[in-house]
């Protein structure tokens, strides 16, 4: 078939696709709401479910809220992987759908699914093998190990799954299927937060219950999610469509590498805030720091939610080449998600004691994690910035720009800063770390946006 007639199907595959009228017609405001309506809800019930076990193991004992800060920096790992094949196959099957080209999207999303299942194959049989190896590495200290090691082992053990449903449920939004990525994750998040109280507090099977609940959850959204990828025009996993071919992978790698970079970074800067924290004002301190991480997370992920809304839309329209409607969602978001943050900022930043304690009420605790979320607020409003610049330039394929904003705020900034700070301020130090480097994240990344919002003009 010559090259004319080729774009001439692509041409007319786009024309009597009703995804792609949609996607392409609707006014920008109005079609990223939509998306961002069911996202937005299934972040924040992910970001309560995620805090549901420090809060129910937050009835244990200082040490055991400790131990699941500590492991948290190994979920962020699992998360980083899920994510780097998740928006990695879904920005480009994404971009492909736009382009009319089926074929390569079907492949791109057989390939992501495939490639996270071996990843976290791999990553549950070494860490399982090194458990106590990598408990010492993430700062557990004597009276922390047991519990620390015990909710390690079954988080790891859930890994393949965690991962792959990360692979699914960002394939499905990029698809513009947003509904069934917010059922999937509903599901999942219903059954966590049903087992946490029942396992922790009614079998007392103290951390092992909290995690036996987290992977429980994982392994159910999975499989629902799993269920809707094929239903309506969904694109089907198969296994025939697997390509695990240089193409596949660098166009993965491409799209990929800014989430696991994000990510890995967020693992990286949480072992080094557990460490410093730690060395500075023991468990108290780690579990003080660890609900502040948790409460940010929460808060982010509203705002995740609003951008992960407006990626489908970003993706799609500029592999159609409609770049008039990228920049109008890129402003639509940035403006909405800073008012949104701003407003969250003045309620933690005068009510911080009442929230952390919430989930400690250990006076110790409740110390370190009030100043800390004081100065997280005064920060938080460039989140709606940087979160946004990201996921614009990661849409559109821009796998450089968008590595480097990714790993500004957790890993160029923050690792610096966490190495530097307590040694001058000591716990006020660690304290403050986050809120400085998101200020000079925002420095970096209005740069890179207008620098790619200029050349779309």
């Amino acid at each position: 078939m010559s090259s004319s007639a080729i774009i001439n199907d692509e041409a007319g595959a786009k024309d009597k696709n009703p995804r792609f009228i949609y996607l392409t017609t609707t006014p920008v405001p109005q079609l990223i709401m939509k998306m961002a309506v069911p996202t937005i809800i299934s972040m924040l019930v992910t970001g309560i479910y995620n805090t549901a076990d420090t809060f129910f193991v937050g009835r244990i004992s200082t040490q055991a809220t400790a131990a699941v800060g500590l492991v948290f920096s190994v979920m962020a790992i699992i998360q980083a992987l899920g994510f780097f094949c998740g928006h990695g196959s879904g920005n480009y099957l994404s971009r492909m759908l736009g382009a009319g080209r089926m074929q390569e999207a079907e492949e791109t999303a057989a390939t992501g699914f495939a490639l996270s299942f071996i990843i976290g194959i791999l990553v549950a049989v070494i860490g399982i093998c090194n458990l106590e190896r990598i408990a010492l590495m993430i700062g557990a200290t004597q009276t922390t190990m047991q519990d620390t090691v015990t909710y390690m082992r079954i988080i790891l053990l859930g890994g393949p799954f965690m991962m792959a449903q990360f692979v699914v449920n960002n394939q499905l939004r990029f698809q513009g299927s947003a509904s069934f990525a917010m059922v999937g994750l509903l599901c999942g998040a219903v059954l966590n937060m049903v087992l946490d109280p029942l396992l922790i507090l009614g079998f007392h099977m103290g951390v092992a219950g909290a995690a036996i609940a987290t992977v429980a959850g994982q392994i159910v959204s999975f499989l629902v999610l799993l269920a809707g990828s094929m239903k309506g025009e969904n694109i089907r996993l198969r296994p025939r469509n697997v390509r695990l071919n240089r193409h596949y992978l660098y166009e993965i790698t491409n799209g990929g590498a800014p989430s696991l970079f994000r990510q890995g970074m967020a693992a990286v800067s949480t072992l080094l805030l557990n460490t410093a924290a730690g060395r500075l004002g023991g468990d108290a301190a780690i579990a003080g720091m660890s609900v502040v991480t948790r409460i940010t997370m929460l808060v982010c992920s509203a705002v995740i939610g609003f951008g992960q809304g407006y990626q489908p839309v970003c993706s799609f329209n500029y592999g159609a080449n409609l770049t008039s409607r990228v920049k109008e969602g890129y402003y639509f978001c940035v403006r909405y998600s800073v008012l949104f943050l701003a407003a969250v900022s003045l309620v933690c930043g005068i009510f911080a004691p009442q929230v952390v304690s919430v989930f400690r009420d250990d006076p110790e605790v409740i110390a370190v994690g009030a100043a800390a979320l004081r100065w997280q607020a005064a920060a938080l409003p460039l989140m709606g910035v940087i979160v946004m610049t990201n996921m614009m330039l990661q849409s559109i394929g821009r796998g450089v720009k968008a590595s480097i904003s990714s790993s500004a705020r957790n890993g160029l900034f923050f690792i610096p800063l966490i190495l530097i700070l307590p040694g001058l301020f000591g716990l006020t130090g660690v304290e403050i770390t986050q809120p400085c480097a998101d200020v000079l994240s925002a420095m970096l990344v209005i740069p890179l946006a207008v620098s790619e919002l200029r050349k779309m003009d």
